[in-house]
């Protein structure tokens, strides 16, 4: 298995997901826990396969043709990985070091950063980015930063799970959750359906 710092044939960037960290020790071993359960599930996972993001699906007109990207939560790297084979210049974020592993064996020219996403964005993803993913992970406290790290009309695309069309639970936005989160940008595109929510979001010039 990797080490904290070792996430493949790509870029090696240090771990920060405990280093000088304030938060109680609960939080530390919460996190702790959530590393080992990802790289579990990545472990046993085939190869990183490439994709666009749900949320973009049908609507890839929407990209520039070049630019910076960010994959926030990123797993095993698909959605940066398609972003890298088109010529965008990606940073990738993740708490499981086994899945940027996979990512970076699809794409060494990315950057991954193996981090806890509980202590906001890396210092180094700061932006600006022309796009930020972030998929299937929900933590309202990091919803500014997100917004904060686009460019000048850099776009936004967000999934997540939701209460809509399924039960409520801790993982899951409320009704109206994310279209209330950015009143800044301007959305292009917001559905609620069958326990999931995406949105896709510009900000302006």
């Amino acid at each position: 298995m990797p080490g904290p710092a070792d996430v493949g044939p790509g870029p090696r960037v240090p771990d920060t997901a405990g280093a000088s960290d304030p938060r109680p020790l609960a939080a530390l071993s919460g996190a702790a826990a959530d590393r080992e359960r990802w790289d579990g599930r990545h472990a046993v996972a085939g190869p990183t396969v490439a994709a666009p993001p749900d949320a973009l699906r049908g609507r890839e007109s929407l990209l520039p043709v070049s630019g910076r990207m960010l994959d926030v939560a990123c797993g095993r790297g698909g959605v940066a990985v398609w972003f890298a084979r088109r010529g965008w210049r990606v940073d990738a974020v993740d708490v499981s070091p086994v899945g940027l592993a996979a990512g970076a064996a699809a794409a060494p020219q990315v950057t991954w950063h193996v981090h806890d996403l509980g202590r906001g964005l890396p210092v180094e993803c700061a932006g600006p980015y022309d796009v930020v993913v972030c998929q299937r992970f929900r933590d309202p406290a990091l919803y500014p930063a997100l917004a904060a790290a686009l460019a000048p009309g850099g776009l936004l695309v967000l999934t997540v799970l939701s209460e809509v069309g399924d039960t409520a639970g801790p993982y899951r936005a409320a009704p109206g959750e994310l279209a209330a989160a950015f009143p800044e940008l301007e959305h292009l595109a917001h559905a609620e359906r069958d326990g999931q929510a995406t949105l896709l979001a510009r900000r302006g010039p």
